[in-house]
Order: C-alpha cells, then sequence, then structure tokens
C-alpha cells in the first residue's frame, strides 16, 4: 500500500509546474492538503491535492492539466501530514515544481495578477480587492474546490473573467532574473537542474537524478516589493538577466479531446511524433491507438519560433496535413510552414495540434484520473 501512495504522488508530481506557460490555475498547497470534507480523512492529506488537480482537469475537459501550487515554509514541518509527505513536498519544492516560501503572504494572488492564470481557493480574499481588483470585477477567476461526483468538482463564484495578466506583468514578464543564491530553484542557471535533492531519495518519487531540467526561458514570475522583483525563495533581489525568450504554446487534441500543452521556446525546436528519442521532445505514442500508430512516425514533425513566427517542418513517411479557414493541404518532408493563428496540424485523422487557446475548454470528458493507484483504505491511514 506505501507503494501505491508513492504511485498516486508520482502522478500527481507530473502535473506540478511553476512555468505560467503550461500551468492552468495557482493554489495554496498549505490551504489544500487541509480539504477535509473532500474525503473525510485525517486533517491534512496531501492525496486532495491529486482530488483537485482531477477536479480542474474536468472542469477545463482536458488531459494532463498542471497547476502552479505555493505554500509556506510551516508546511514542511506541519504535524498533520506524515513524513513521507513532507519529505515529497520538500523535494518538488527543491526540484522547482512547486514554490515553499518563508512568508506566503499574498504570493498566490501575485501569481496570478501576473500570469492571469484563475486560482483554486476557498478564500475571500475581501481585504485585498483594492490590491488586486480583478477579485471584484472578474469574480470568475476563483473556482472553490468542493465535495462531488468524481471526488471533487469545481465551482466558478460569478460570471467567468477575462484571465488577462495584470499591468505590472508587462515588465517582469518579458524579463528573465537572476538569484544570488547559489542553487536557487526559480531562478537559477537556466536550463540546470532545478534544485539540489539527493539522489539517494530519488526513487520515491520516481526520479533518476538531482533536481528536473528546467524549459530554457522557463521562470515563475518574481515577487514584486515596492515595484522591485526579488525572489520569493530567499527576499533577494533579483538581476535583470536579459529579454525572456520568446515562447509560444501549443495544444494537443486526440478524437476533440484535449491531451496536453507544451512549449516552443525561440532557439529551441521540439519534435514531436509517435516515439521521438530526443530529451525535450513531445511523444504521443501513448495517446494513440493502433492505426495512428502505425501511420505516425516516431519523428513527425519540427516546431521552431524564429521571432513571432511558428514554423512547422514535416520530417514524416505520410505527411502533415495543414487545415486553414475552408480548405486543407499536405506537407511533405522537409517541407515547412508559418503556422497561422487559426492554422491545426492534423498528423492522423482525429490527432492534432494548435496554438493553445485555439480550442475553448469544456465538455463533459472524463480526463484520466491521477488518483488511479490510491486505494480507498491509503487515503484514511496516516503512514509514515
Amino acid at each position: 500500500m506505501r507503494f501505491e501512495v508513492h504511485q498516486v504522488l508520482d502522478a500527481i508530481e507530473r502535473r506540478l509546474s511553476t512555468d505560467p506557460a503550461v500551468a492552468r490555475a495557482v493554489l495554496d498547497l498549505s490551504e489544500v492538503v487541509r480539504y477535509a470534507d473532500l474525503d473525510n480523512t485525517r486533517p491534512a492529506n496531501l492525496l486532495r491535492l491529486g482530488m483537485v488537480v482531477d477536479a480542474l482537469a474536468r472542469h477545463l475537459a482536458e488531459e494532463e492539466v498542471q497547476v502552479y501550487a505555493v505554500a509556506g515554509r510551516t508546511l514542511l514541518s506541519d504535524g498533520d501530514l506524515t513524513s513521507n509527505e513532507r519529505m515529497r513536498i520538500r523535494s518538488w519544492s527543491d526540484d522547482g515544481l512547486v514554490e515553499v516560501l518563508p512568508d506566503l503572504a499574498d504570493r498566490v494572488l501575485e501569481v496570478a495578477d501576473l500570469t492571469g492564470l484563475p486560482v483554486l481557493t476557498r478564500s475571500r480574499y475581501d481585504g485585498l480587492r483594492d490590491r488586486y481588483p480583478w477579485l471584484a470585477t472578474e469574480p470568475g477567476r476563483l473556482l472553490t474546490p468542493a465535495p462531488g461526483a468524481g471526488g471533487a468538482v469545481l465551482i466558478a463564484r460569478g460570471a467567468g473573467g477575462s484571465g488577462r495578466p495584470g499591468a505590472a506583468a508587462a515588465l517582469v514578464m518579458s524579463r528573465l532574473w537572476r538569484c544570488p543564491e547559489r542553487g536557487c530553484a526559480s531562478f537559477g542557471d537556466p536550463g540546470a537542474p532545478a534544485g539540489n535533492f539527493d539522489d539517494t531519495f530519488a526513487h520515491l518519487r520516481g526520479g533518476t537524478g538531482p533536481g528536473v531540467k528546467r524549459r530554457p526561458g522557463s521562470q515563475p514570475p518574481p515577487r514584486l516589493k515596492a515595484g522591485t522583483p526579488v525572489c520569493p525563495r530567499h527576499d533577494s533581489r533579483l538581476s535583470d538577466a536579459g529579454p525572456r525568450p520568446a515562447a509560444q504554446a501549443v495544444s494537443v487534441r486526440v478524437d476533440g479531446v484535449l491531451k496536453r500543452r507544451f512549449v516552443v521556446t525561440a532557439g529551441q525546436p521540439v519534435v514531436v511524433g509517435r516515439s521521438p528519442d530526443d530529451p525535450d521532445s513531445v511523444m504521443l505514442g501513448h495517446m494513440l491507438d493502433e492505426d495512428a500508430r502505425s501511420w505516425i512516425s516516431r519523428r513527425h514533425l519540427r516546431l521552431e519560433l524564429r521571432g513571432e513566427a511558428l514554423y512547422v517542418t514535416d520530417t514524416s513517411t505520410n505527411g502533415t496535413v495543414v487545415k486553414r479557414g475552408g480548405g486543407e493541404f499536405t506537407l511533405r518532408r522537409d517541407q515547412s510552414h508559418v503556422l497561422g493563428p487559426d492554422d491545426v496540424l492534423e498528423l492522423f485523422e482525429g490527432v492534432e495540434l494548435a496554438r493553445a487557446g485555439h480550442w475553448s475548454s469544456g465538455g463533459s470528458i472524463q480526463p484520466a484520473s491521477v488518483m488511479t493507484e490510491a486505494p480507498t483504505i491509503a487515503m484514511r491511514l496516516n503512514l509514515r
């Protein structure tokens, strides 16, 4: 049973990201682990994070959604969590997958303000509406987790909001920042492993080395103090490391269901296919049926961002269909095309790629759950 719980935490780990380009919502992990009415078990339970992730996936009708989790450092010594849970949260923090901060303050709202992400919360934040006016004007950006079908549901408060980032985002999100603290999991060296979690415990989270390699150009938003960017982890003033590379999020849809999103960064081409061997590639094989797997090439196409233009180059045996407007055409091997804002790439019937946001979320699908391996009794035991 202990192994099954670790499997669930491994599945949850794959849904964590502090990359604003792929995260679909921000939450206070300290708050979520205490939603006792979701499972009626012990006061604090890290598996509740998986229930909320599943609820977000159903709410958006999208597979493999990722969340931006923030927590105060006191969570690492919370006696209501098991020792294994506290160790796992520490490893996530060391790997840069979640933010564990000495002073949580209003960090969740600040992240939402700078990125435009919705907030998964039961808090009202009434005292912060002057600082964050969208709390009053865009109440739909607050999504409340509640008990419901499938374990948890999300209830939007009021009408849906626009989700536009706040005014400060134009500056801070267009630059790269560096923290003076060595090995900072949020603002350390680009492309380096985030964090310094010891290999000794890597097997507990399915890892193979110290830390998780970040996407180049991927950074969480800094904390702003009197307009000055500081590291939320270390409270150190950040130095400006130059412009942030341009990036474009892309969505994968299979048989009408949004499966996942990934990011193409300037200077970092991304290969998409059935089973490409590039470390930063996008593998589709596990999403496909037998016919699609036999048609789609191992390395089917390459996406590359040059300035604001997103280029697609076919590298397949059978070609890639480009759908635009009322027509379509086929790219053959080594042919390239600049992907328009409404263009859709079809690798096989029903297997499509497009710029993120082209397909609207919503529907009645039942995305695969991260809680599949969680036995009911494991939710009730205080495993140590």
